[in-house]
């Protein structure tokens, strides 16, 4: 009852489409829900998003869930969970997502999720990283430990968004991260995550510096893939 009350005064919105949701929907709209665009990389262990890395650097598998379109509803999406606060965003992608990624082979061997880290500057700005609840998510279903101490980001930088092609590509250029390393970190593969593959230049960067770890092996799994 009480529920209802709240719900009458702060009425739950569609985090895709902003209409008003029914009392069996979360997070989105069964409308919104049935028009996510799949992107089906799990199907395909040479896809798209693994592309993005070949002969660049040294990958198990990488997947994206579903495709970024501007104007569309996964950009309104994670517009809400970045920006707005809505970090249910990024819990209701990880559920999803979890189901397809328990198909991928070599998704077993995986010891640790780790999210691309937002620079202290950031996280004080924005209070959470936007990729949390997504890999909170995942740790809950696939089983694995998440751990967000590992890696760093040393260099405040804008958001990527507003950036031009160029200037996303010189990111891997620079020393932007770096690795809190132990000997307890030897030898593991780790499941590097982030919201949005566009050129992968940031994700480049993170393997670069996770690749100091020895024996470390790397995937990369995003909420959604720039279209």
């Amino acid at each position: 009852m009480f529920e209802n009350i709240i719900s009458l005064f702060f009425p739950k919105v569609c985090a895709g489409c902003q209409s008003l949701l029914l009392s069996h929907e979360k997070i989105v709209c069964t409308d919104c829900r049935h028009h996510i665009p799949l992107t089906c990389h799990h199907l395909n262990p040479e896809n798209e998003a693994f592309k993005k890395f070949y002969g660049k650097i040294p990958i198990v598998f990488a997947c994206c869930f579903v495709y970024f379109h501007k104007k569309g509803i996964v950009q309104n999406m994670i517009h809400n969970l970045k920006y707005r606060g809505h970090e249910d965003v990024g819990s209701f992608f990880g559920d999803w997502f979890s189901e397809d990624l328990k198909t991928i082979p070599g998704i077993e061997t995986v010891d640790v999720i780790i999210p691309v880290p937002l620079h202290p500057k950031k996280m004080k700005q924005r209070g959470y990283n936007q990729v949390t609840a997504f890999g909170l998510s995942l740790s809950q279903s696939l089983n694995f430990s998440y751990d967000d101490s590992i890696l760093i980001r040393k260099i405040y930088s804008k958001t990527q968004t507003k950036k031009d092609l160029l200037t996303r590509t010189e990111v891997n250029k620079q020393n932007i991260f770096d690795v809190n390393l132990t000997t307890a970190h030897h030898n593991k593969h780790y499941l590097l995550i982030d919201d949005v593959l566009t050129t992968g230049s940031t994700l480049e960067a993170c393997c670069h510096a996770l690749m100091k770890i020895p024996g470390a092996r790397i995937s990369i799994a995003c909420m959604a893939m720039s279209h």
